[in-house]
């Protein structure tokens, strides 16, 4: 039995590594331990589930955490949630990696057509809704990088729209500004700047 082999070369290799190859989790070899050999049904299972989420979160490199790794487990036929899954990286000691420290933005070198810059560096409001702005920025959490869109109204300085994801794409910024709207009850004549050069500063009609 593989809980047995681990067991009876635990002095000689480390149990992680053991675990790793033979394709176990270390929930429940050590499970096996307590139960003297013969865990119990709730041990068991979650046993399966500590290997499930070990083989997902290999097959993404390590760069997924719990957020990450609920689809695919949920495609897999597993009745799971991102706290479960988040229970079982922890007990099996599995902590998402970004696959970059940094990652930029913006890009200036493209051939794209580059959007009017209306607000001409002028960061002064007189009123609410005549001049929002919005940027994304990149958070680093226990569970790997997560890219955070914001949009700030001028006028008051708060925030009034914002969408966080663990890409960085245009439905990000485009949820963040769906909020705003939503909030501000689609107001007219708003000049939205962003820090994109392709899409630097429009003004929304509604």
């Amino acid at each position: 039995m593989k809980y047995a082999f681990i067991h009876q070369y635990r002095q000689a290799f480390s149990v992680q590594r053991m675990c790793g190859v033979l394709g176990l989790a270390r929930s429940g070899y050590y499970a096996w331990r307590q139960c003297g050999g013969e865990p119990s049904p709730r041990r068991r299972q979650q046993a399966v589930l500590d290997q499930r989420v070990a083989e997902a979160f290999k097959r993404r490199k390590g760069r997924s955490g719990a957020p990450g790794l609920v689809p695919d487990l949920v495609h897999d036929g597993l009745a799971v949630n991102r706290k479960t899954i988040a229970a079982s990286l922890r007990r099996q000691g599995l902590r998402a990696k970004a696959a970059r420290k940094f990652k930029a933005t913006t890009n200036s070198r493209h051939s794209l057509p580059v959007a009017p810059n209306l607000l001409e560096q002028d960061f002064t409001a007189t009123a609410p809704n005549a001049k929002w702005i919005g940027g994304i920025t990149y958070l680093a959490t226990g569970e790997g990088w997560l890219y955070l869109a914001v949009l700030i109204d001028l006028f008051s300085r708060k925030v009034i729209g914002w969408a966080m994801s663990e890409r960085m794409t245009a439905d990000l910024a485009g949820d963040a500004l769906q909020m705003a709207l939503w909030r501000r009850k689609l107001p007219k004549k708003v000049i939205v700047h962003s820090d994109s050069n392709t899409e630097r500063c429009r003004v929304f009609q509604g």
